[in-house]
């Protein structure tokens, strides 16, 4: 029996408390997914559904972006995965008689969590200036509302066209190509706050700047280092491959300021010996101080400069640019100044260094915790110089593995979905449609959230996603989108970006990776590309949660036909009706896509070449990999303060809450909790159960607060602390990003802790 939306807010002023767990997965994995499918979908509309979750004939997960074995399994989806899809086919409805019985003041006192609850939305609606709740607009208003702001404006560049990472290949295509053809290239997307950093980094050093490694590269590996990264909660089926690495005599390293239980130990629960005992993973857990990545990979470089016959000279020689300058800023790597920054022991690196001699095989996977610092792509070079020194690119087994967030966030920016394309990019876009794209480049998320607060933007159009609260300094973002002219989201459910709004906003309905999708010509499909550069289908199998809902590609068609008019001769009409003909515009745009449509028909879809991977070929500047020389950099935490560093709990998926515990870290019932080492709370007065305020500072003397915290004694690394986001983004001011890459820096905020009343 599918259950009710809940009525009301939860409490969660007093989350319970346990111990965190030492194992990820297993039975209560299996309870869980069972207990979502049940209160969502009901367990035979769930087990229909699930069947064909990252299936070869199914749908993607709109989950996360780990890639599938060519064989797979009947259950080919995670925990997390599993509450991806129950939450958007669930049962549960927000119609127009929801919008007339709560007003936009009420639902903006709701919380993530509630919001997203209510269900799926099921017609567009409109909230028209000086109005106080959203009504029902027919689709033709809709787009002809769209028309008139556009019109308005005094420059394309006031409009901003922000894409999440669950759009289609298609439907991402499509609206650049739009935007371009409005004469644009505000083009931000969810990318811009997590790899952007790797992107950076990787494109400088490697000339791509996607990953290098396939599964069948996990799966051969003699070493797999995980650094700033938790695959038990944000890429659950991360684990079988890191398992199956761990069978075949890989050893694993993991690099993180706190333990994670999916890290420690794996129940499979597809195998009986998984569900009994599982599978211990890391061989090595280095319990890094927040921000000491660069400067332990430049000290481990160093020391493998100094070991006889470490170094691949060859490789080095025939493939490498700019040794010689790295080399003589490794030599320079201290080994105080290195445990200062790491809070790491001696014997512990060198312990690294021992296992990093012994492998033929290195692979380096990486997250958010090492992308959202101010140093960021200065880290993530250094690995990059860590795996060229001893030619661990372009071999199997081996290579950079930045491990993607959302489901085809990848796939976007191949699609074009980027506020700096390249030359090459906009001259194909242009061939091909007769357009003149416009050259300049435009603004990413933060510039786009400034273009906004000071009146340089005035109508923002989304994508999807959650704009308002996955972005960094709540307060200034929320008064900033609401300078807009218009705000408009596409989406399938509500949240926070709904009812923080422009002085009109319009929600448009959309169909869901598991709606099935029909048009004109029949039947559709869309596509999508995972973390390893693999493109396949999509095709979902329910019946969609309304009649009124349209397609992504079809919302981005009709906008631009009421936008553009009959000065426009694309054939936006028939995109809609067919998205094969898209995907033979692409075929002839993208580089890798071509024969798309008979390639993507094959069973399991088709890889996109990487010149490093396949053939140690490097597209740089220099034609070869670049070794960096950048100076290193940690934070510098000022007495009686701790660095905060933000994350999920294992009941969220980006600003998705899910649900209000954290399992594996032993939180149950509530969300406002703070993790810090227990010595470092009584340093500061603050017992295990006491409440305090976070407070940030920055460096212009501006303090953010984010009140009323229960602080959890927790084994993170010393100085540090962690509490999960949305909650916390108010605490990141806007201009705190990452050289370079201009990525807010999420995971490095100078916080102190002021007792707080119980609340």
């Amino acid at each position: 029996m599918v259950s009710r939306p809940p009525a009301d807010d939860p409490v969660q002023d007093a989350p319970q408390v346990g111990a965190p767990k030492h194992s990820a997965v297993g039975l209560p994995a299996i309870g869980h997914t069972l207990k979502v499918g049940r209160e969502q979908m009901g367990l035979r509309r769930a087990a229909r559904t699930l069947l064909k979750v990252n299936q070869k004939d199914g749908f993607d997960c709109p989950g996360c972006a780990w890639p599938e074995e060519d064989k797979r399994h009947v259950a080919e989806f995670c925990e997390n995965g599993a509450k991806a899809v129950a939450e958007e086919a669930t049962l549960r409805r927000v119609t127009p008689e929801f919008f007339a019985a709560h007003p936009v003041a009420d639902l903006a006192g709701r919380s993530g969590y509630w919001l997203g609850q209510q269900g799926r939305i099921t017609h567009p609606v409109l909230l028209e200036e000086g109005a106080d709740r959203y009504a029902p607009v027919t689709w033709e208003r809709a787009f002809a509302i769209i028309a008139e702001e556009l019109a308005a404006l005094g420059s394309p560049d006031e409009a901003v066209f922000y894409t999440s990472g669950r759009t289609s290949n298609e439907a991402a295509f499509l609206l650049q190509l739009f935007a371009r053809e409005f004469g644009t290239n505000n083009l931000p997307d969810c990318s811009n706050m997590c790899h952007e950093s790797s992107g950076s980094a990787l494109t400088e050093t490697i000339g791509i700047g996607k990953g290098s490694v396939s599964l069948e590269d996990m799966h051969r590996a003699d070493l797999i280092i995980v650094a700033g990264q938790n695959p038990g909660t944000n890429h659950p089926r991360m684990l079988v491959a890191l398992e199956k690495a761990k069978a075949a005599g890989a050893k694993i390293i993991s690099v993180n300021p706190l333990p994670e239980a999916g890290l420690e130990r794996f129940k499979n629960p597809q195998t009986p010996h998984g569900m009994l005992r599982g599978a211990a993973l890391t061989d090595l857990f280095l319990k890094i101080r927040i921000g000491g990545d660069q400067a332990l990979f430049r000290l481990l470089n160093k020391l493998i400069l100094r070991t006889d016959g470490a170094v691949d000279d060859e490789f080095v020689r025939e493939h490498t640019h700019g040794f010689e300058e790295f080399a003589a800023a490794a030599e320079a790597a201290d080994w105080d100044e290195t445990l200062a920054a790491t809070g790491l022991r001696r014997d512990e690196i060198e312990r690294a260094l021992a296992m990093v001699l012994a492998s033929e095989r290195t692979i380096v996977c990486w997250a958010m915790g090492l992308t959202q610092h101010k140093h960021s792509v200065p880290t993530i070079r250094e690995v990059v110089n860590f795996l060229l020194l001893r030619g661990n690119i372009g071999r199997p087994g081996a290579g950079v593995c930045p491990v993607r967030g959302h489901s085809n966030v990848q796939g976007d920016r191949t699609m074009g979905i980027f506020e700096r394309p390249s030359a090459a990019f906009l001259d194909a876009l242009d061939k091909e449609f007769g357009i003149s794209s416009p050259r300049h480049h435009g603004f990413d998320v933060v510039r786009s959230i400034q273009a906004l607060r000071d009146g340089e933007a005035k109508v923002f159009f989304a994508m999807g996603g959650n704009f308002v609260g996955a972005t960094p300094d709540t307060e200034v973002t929320e008064a900033a989108v609401r300078r807009a002219r218009l705000t408009v989201h596409v989406s399938t459910k509500l949240n926070r970006s709904h009812v923080v709004t422009g002085a009109r906003a319009l929600i448009l309905p959309t169909l869901g990776r598991t709606d099935k999708d029909v048009q004109a010509s029949g039947k559709q499909f869309v596509t999508v590309e995972d973390s390893m550069g693999l493109v396949h289908a999509s095709r979902g199998n329910l019946p969609p949660a309304s009649p009124e809902l349209l397609s992504e590609p079809a919302i981005v068609a009709r906008m631009a036909r009421a936008v553009l008019g009959e000065a426009s001769a694309t054939p936006w009409e028939e995109f809609e009706k067919d998205y094969a003909t898209i995907r033979d515009r692409i075929a002839r745009v993208v580089p890798g896509f071509e024969d798309f449509n008979t390639r993507i028909a094959r069973p399991g879809g088709f890889t996109l070449p990487h010149a490093p991977r396949d053939e140690r070929r490097f597209p740089t500047g220099t034609g070869k990999a670049n070794f960096t020389a950048a100076p290193v950099e940690y934070p510098k935490v000022p007495e009686g303060r701790l660095l905060l560093q933000t994350l999920r709990s294992h009941d969220q998926y980006n600003t998705t809450i899910y649900g209000l515990d954290d399992r594996y870290r032993g939180i149950k019932g509530g969300r406002r909790v703070v993790l810090v080492h227990p010595d470092d709370a009584r340093a500061l007065g603050l017992a295990d159960g006491a409440y305090a305020d976070l407070v940030s500072e920055w460096r212009d003397g501006s303090e953010r607060r984010a009140p009323g915290f229960r602080v959890v004694h927790y084994p993170t690394a010393r100085g540090c602390a962690a509490a999960y986001y949305p909650e916390t983004n108010v605490l990141v001011p806007l201009e705190s990003t990452a050289d370079v890459s201009n990525t807010p820096a999420s995971k490095s905020v100078i916080v102190r802790l002021e007792q707080s009343p119980t609340v």
